[in-house]
Parts: structure tokens; C-alpha cells; sequence
């Protein structure tokens, strides 16, 4: 188990992310205009949409799905693997973040790189992450129901508040290179 790092009020888990990386990626990071963005707050569906995308990008074609791993296909741009792997990566790129909106690379606000913001309701969000971080070693376990519930309500959960990210990212919805979907419309 390993506690959180603190970076501008948001609090990250140590396992694989540094503050220098989310300094780099904000400042020096280049998104093409060619790259697709998978962006969701965390337990909100984003591995369920990679594998959507992927399946779309290779028109139905499970091979590529199968035999590649997830974090290969669509890297998290704020983990220290996710980003070297970004770096070197020709051609169109799939990019995968839970950042919020204002650590997000600027170089997105001048690019047309197309965004796919997946939306979960805030407390289907909160029981998965309850379950996902009781179980898990690479993040600080959550006591209880009650003391997570409170957590999630203050922003101190992984990657902040889920109002505080969403509004964020909504504010984007009406550029032409964002798409936002329901996690439950999705589902249906």
C-alpha cells in the first residue's frame, strides 16, 4: 500500500506517477492533431471505452485487442511508462488520462486532437472506486464506506473531485473535437 503525493490541491498515488512527469506532460507534452484522447474521471468506464475504440479503429478486428496489452494500445500520459511510450510513438496515438482539465498538456488547446470524455453518475463512481481501492496495493485503502464517502465528497481521492473534474472537462463539451458520453447511456 502506498499513501498519496500531493500536486496543486489534487492528491495522486505514488505507484508509477511523480509530480515532475504531471509538470512535464502539462508544460512540454505535444498532442498531435491527429491523436484520440480517452479522458473519464477514475471508475467511470475508461477501459471499457479504450476497448470500444479499439475495436472501432480496427473495424470489428479482435486480433490487435487480444494481443496487445491495453496499457500498449492507449498509455496513461501521466504515468512514467504511459508517457515514455507516448514520446516515441509514431503516427496517430491513442492516449489515455484521468488528468483534470487544468493539468491536461496546453498543447491540447491549440491542436485538433479529437476527446472522448466518458461521464459516470458521481455515485456509481464512488462504489466502484470504494471496491477498486479496497482491493488494490498501488493506492492508500479506503477504511471504510462512511470515510470514503467522505473523501470522495472533499476531493481527496485519487485524481480529486469528481465535481471539480467533470466541470472541467464539461466546459469543453461545446468544441467540435470533444465528445461526451454516458457511462449509463453507454451501457444501454
Amino acid at each position: 500500500m502506498s499513501d498519496y503525493y500531493w500536486f496543486e490541491g489534487i492528491p495522486f498515488h505514488n505507484f508509477g506517477f511523480g509530480k515532475e512527469i504531471i509538470k512535464e506532460i502539462r508544460h512540454k507534452f505535444v498532442i498531435r492533431d491527429e491523436d484520440t484522447i480517452i479522458l473519464a474521471y477514475p471508475k467511470s468506464g475508461t477501459n471499457w471505452l479504450i476497448e470500444t475504440v479499439c475495436l472501432i479503429q480496427k473495424k470489428g478486428n479482435p486480433e490487435w485487442v487480444q494481443s496487445v496489452p491495453v496499457w500498449d494500445r492507449s498509455p496513461w500520459i501521466e504515468t512514467e511508462v504511459g508517457y515514455q511510450t507516448l514520446i516515441n510513438k509514431k503516427g496517430p496515438r491513442m492516449i489515455t488520462s484521468h488528468l483534470p482539465l487544468h493539468l491536461f498538456p496546453r498543447s491540447f488547446f491549440s491542436s485538433k486532437a479529437k476527446v472522448i470524455y466518458v461521464i459516470r453518475n458521481p455515485r456509481d463512481a464512488l462504489v466502484s472506486g470504494y471496491f477498486f481501492w479496497s482491493e488494490t496495493k498501488f493506492a492508500k485503502n479506503p477504511e471504510s464506506m462512511k470515510t470514503h464517502f467522505e473523501s470522495f465528497l472533499k476531493g481527496n481521492v485519487p485524481y480529486g473531485s469528481w465535481f471539480e473534474h467533470t466541470r472541467g472537462w464539461l466546459s469543453m463539451r461545446e468544441s467540435e473535437n470533444f465528445l461526451l458520453l454516458c457511462y449509463e447511456d453507454f451501457k444501454k
